[in-house]
């Protein structure tokens, strides 16, 4: 089961984290992480498929590529994106700097950094902090790292879940941030993840990219792609469970529980949404295939018209019904349904009869289900977003850190 859990990043055993204050925020917030496998560690990524895709992305791949990893180091309030050869020059510093701290390859350390696009990073300050983040390492040091990633985030994002995988219990630990510039393939987000499995690069990879499908690739705050985004997953084997190398029962339990910790923060990161009011699920049902329902779903979610009928509490089925027509999917107007909550709006091609005060209530709640039955097909998808409001307008009509 996953809770939310301060532990986060080191809630595996094995694994050290800290935050520090390295002077990058102009607001003087904590802005400098790390996380450290005392053990050596494989690893698995996923990354933005923005074709501007900022220095540390190219650095990280790399590391991921190696198909080990022992640190992560992470900086807010400065992307290093659209920075030229100096970008990749100082994400590559920035790992040589930290391998050299914490005496460790500098291809085993990932670098991830999100904040304002076209900005170098400030090394002196970079080569100040990973210092102070290495004597700050503990392993009550996840919050720490968590508050020294986020940007726009209302809170920080934390979780953490356990299975038990041949008699031995086996931790799973993430820390991650995200509110805006929301948009697969991923978001604008960083994810770190924890883990004292012992399992090989391959099926960790698998095993991530199979989870990132159908959990961070299911959200959407505002439709944009971001240049950093990145998921990162670093397995010890400190669990001693036996080593899982192959497609098996041991490699279902470990997947599903990394499935429902990824679906679980993906959620977080669309409910905290920047400016948002509202957490709005969409489920598409029987669609032809995935991909259909998927479109039909981030059609309704990337829509303004969508987004801002919800901040204002209005029941604008139309809104919906349109989305899902021009969504480029097979449809068919007089097979379709929609329903907010558990009130059909929309059925046989026309608006349905409906209590207008029941569905008034719904439109007031927080958390809002939209259901859409497109009656063709036995495939389905569910996407995760947030409503539109004035405050979104002003976060990033005044974004600068």
């Amino acid at each position: 089961m996953v809770k939310e859990n301060k532990a986060g990043v080191t809630y595996a055993k094995g694994f050290k984290a800290a935050g520090v204050k390295a002077g990058i925020k102009k607001s003087g917030n904590p802005d400098l992480a790390m996380i450290v496998s005392d053990y050596d560690a494989v690893v698995a990524g996923t990354f933005t498929q923005n074709k501007v895709a900022a220095a540390p992305v190219y650095v990280s791949k790399n590391v991921v590529s190696t198909g080990t990893a022992k640190a992560i180091v992470a900086n807010s309030g400065c992307a290093n994106a659209c920075t030229g050869q100096q970008g990749l020059d100082d994400a590559n510093k920035t790992a040589v700097l930290a391998a050299a701290k914490l005496n460790i390859a500098a291809d085993d350390v990932v670098v991830a950094s999100t904040g304002v696009i076209g900005v170098t990073l400030p090394m002196e300050k970079i080569a100040a902090g990973i210092p102070a983040a290495v004597a700050a390492l503990n392993n009550d040091g996840s919050e720490s790292a968590a508050n020294a990633i986020i940007t726009t985030d209302t809170y920080i994002k934390s979780l953490t879940t356990e299975v038990m995988i041949n008699g031995k219990k086996v931790h799973i630990g993430a820390i991650a941030k995200g509110a805006g510039m929301i948009q697969p393939n991923m978001a604008t987000m960083l994810c770190f993840i924890t883990t004292d499995a012992d399992i090989d690069q391959v099926r960790l990879q698998l095993a991530l990219s199979g989870t990132v499908e159908k959990s961070f690739n299911m959200i959407s705050v505002d439709g944009d792609m971001s240049t950093n985004d990145m998921v990162i997953v670093m397995a010890n084997g400190q669990a001693g469970n036996s080593k899982i190398t192959k497609d098996n029962e041991d490699y279902h339990i470990f997947y599903s529980a990394l499935a429902e910790l990824c679906c679980e923060m993906a959620k977080k990161i669309a409910a905290d949404g920047e400016g948002a009011t509202k957490f709005i699920t969409v489920n598409v049902h029987n669609a032809k295939t995935f991909s259909d329902a998927k479109k039909v779903g981030m059609s309704i979610a990337n829509s303004p018209l969508v987004k801002t009928a919800f901040f204002g509490q209005d029941p604008n089925w139309g809104r919906v019904i349109c989305a899902v027509g021009y969504s480029g999917v097979a449809m068919q107007p007089e097979q379709t349904i929609v329903k907010f909550g558990d009130i059909i709006v929309y059925k046989n091609g026309m608006g349905a009869q409906f209590d207008k005060n029941a569905l008034q209530k719904v439109m007031a709640k927080h958390d809002i289900v939209i259901d859409v039955d497109l009656n063709l097909g036995h495939d389905k998808a569910t996407v995760w977003t947030c409503d539109l409001s004035y405050e979104y307008v002003k976060i990033n009509g005044e974004y600068h850190t």
